[in-house]
């Protein structure tokens, strides 16, 4: 008999281990190397993810628009990267839903050793660039990420409607984001749009690089990272995609309240063995990191950056935002 209970028991636990496992969803995520997608990467590492329902699995593209061509293909249930590029997608008849954001005003203006000494207190931006190209006869080549990206929106805002520079004055050169952090520091353009942790790392490598516009200077309330779901992928887990939410939004408070705790985490999927903890850590506490969970505070300016990227030619036309933002997951979890 008690050969027959102890057979029991054992069968049960492989009975409940298989149906533990069978309620797993594999969700494949796509991430930039930046550090707006901190909160997801701490959800993953503290478990939180496995608590949802959830086994992450990661790939890192080096831009927002990039990851559109994964998500349309089905190739790709999570988007952790930019706003901007999902107006394009839903213009394409992508079903895409944002349900949290991670960070805002993100990017900021580096200008290299040769650029920056021209950008000095009482000297507009606009008049710093004119002076760069009367001193070297050459524009300012500056590096960002490709069109449609939100970087490459929130330089070209800067530009023309922030510091409003003579267009002689500059040259954007499009390139991806390890690319941009590169060619900055190897002296190849005279400047950049870049964010953490790339503003900590060139200018540890080399203090003549200056961080002279953050992302508020850029573009006013600069939408940034959100966490974004394929609507099939919402539709098949409603439930998994709520705890994920809740997870976020813990996430969120813990960076705040103990950067120290999630570096490593941080360090170990963008540091690439390259970059520390210590650097991370620092980064997370900068100027230019603003983590924000709440998909609500975004709404406004990113109509604003669309209708901006109509203007610019870089998104066809204007996307009804309705069905783009979901913040009733966002609402829930913050209610707990």
């Amino acid at each position: 008999m008690r050969v027959l209970n102890q057979l029991f028991t054992a069968a049960m636990v492989v009975l409940v281990a298989s149906a533990a496992n069978a309620q797993t969803t594999t969700a494949r995520v796509g991430i930039i190397p930046v550090l707006g997608v901190a909160p997801i990467l701490v959800v993953d590492r503290e478990g939180w993810a496995k608590d949802a329902g959830f086994d992450l699995k990661f790939t890192t593209f080096e831009s927002g628009p990039l990851m559109i061509q994964a998500l349309a293909s089905g190739t790709l249930d999570i988007y952790v990267a930019g706003v901007a590029p999902l107006g394009v997608a839903r213009s394409k008849g992508i079903d895409v839903r944002v349900v949290a954001s991670t960070a805002v005003e993100e990017m900021t203006v580096a200008a290299g050793p040769k650029l920056a000494p021209y950008f000095k207190d009482g000297v507009s931006g606009a008049q710093a660039l004119k002076d760069f190209r009367a001193a070297t006869g050459k524009p300012a080549r500056l590096a960002t990420q490709p069109p449609g990206s939100v970087p490459h929106t929130t330089l070209v805002h800067w530009l023309t409607e922030s510091i409003k520079a003579d267009k002689a004055d500059y040259e954007i050169v499009p390139m991806g984001i390890d690319a941009t952090q590169q060619a900055l520091l190897a002296g190849a353009v005279d400047g950049g749009a870049i964010r953490e942790p790339a503003d900590t790392i060139v200018q540890q490598r080399n203090p003549a690089i200056k961080i002279v516009a953050l992302g508020g200077a850029m573009f006013d309330h600069q939408p940034g990272t959100v966490v974004a779901v394929s609507g099939a992928f919402l539709a098949k887990n409603p439930d998994s995609v709520q705890k994920l939410v809740n997870a976020l939004v813990k996430a969120d408070a813990l960076i705040k309240s103990d950067p120290k705790r999630v570096a490593p985490y941080i360090e170990a999927a963008l540091g690439k063995g390259i970059v520390d903890v210590a650097t991370i850590e620092k980064a997370l506490t900068s100027p230019a990191s603003k983590f924000v969970a709440d998909p609500r505070v975004i709404v406004d300016a990113t109509a604003k950056m669309q209708a901006f990227q109509v203007s610019i030619g870089t998104l066809d036309k204007d996307v009804p935002l309705d069905g783009l933002f979901d913040a009733s997951f966002y609402e829930r979890a913050t209610k707990k």
